[in-house]
């Protein structure tokens, strides 16, 4: 597996060996020696979600329990995005994105104190998340996905197609916006 940090290089892209023939296909998502050597902690929960397109996700993070993921996507494909939300990060506020899909089976690791979110670009997308800590709901905190000050290039979706998100998303503040007690530190 190869493993690739991103312009923010706590952010990882891992690019697994794909193994396919005429019967299909086989590919190895995660081996604790790998994860070890690339500093990622236990992953704890394992979580899935199924959506169709134009279903963005995000951008969300949690306070309590904070949660790094080994995000992919196991069916489909969709845009996904990391945001650096620590305050006192001198990344603060930049993004790092990536199309992960069944295709090429990359992976991304989002860092505890980022916040994470998912555009699907294909008919309906199965998403993987390997989280190196429990869910916590009281403590999820959201960044508007379409913060002008992010600048996060989303992808065209096809014609007649539009962004789709949760009435709770919809509510997420601009990063100017957020409290900054309601941001994580960078220690």
């Amino acid at each position: 597996m190869q493993i690739i940090p991103q312009s923010i290089p706590e952010v990882l892209l891992f690019q697994p060996k794909v193994f396919g023939d005429e019967r299909g296909f086989f590919v190895e998502t995660a081996r604790q020696t790998v994860l070890d050597a690339a500093g990622i902690p236990p992953l704890v929960q394992h979580n899935q979600s199924r959506s169709r397109c134009g279903v963005l996700r995000g951008l969300h993070y949690q306070l309590v329990q904070t949660q790094g993921k080994l995000v992919r996507c196991s069916s489909g494909a969709v845009f996904d995005v990391a945001v650096d939300v620590r305050r006192g990060s001198a990344t603060f506020g930049q993004w790092v994105g990536a199309i992960l899909d069944d295709v090429s089976h990359h992976q991304l690791w989002v860092p505890p104190g980022f916040a994470h979110g998912f555009l699907v670009l294909s008919d309906v997308a199965d998403f993987c998340y390997l989280c190196s800590n429990y869910y916590h709901p009281p403590s999820e905190q959201g960044i508007a996905w379409d913060d002008p000050a992010l600048g996060i290039s989303w992808p065209a979706l096809p014609e007649g197609v539009a962004a789709q998100l949760s009435a709770k998303d919809l509510a997420n503040p601009l990063l100017a916006n957020q409290d900054p007690e309601r941001l994580p530190s960078l220690h």
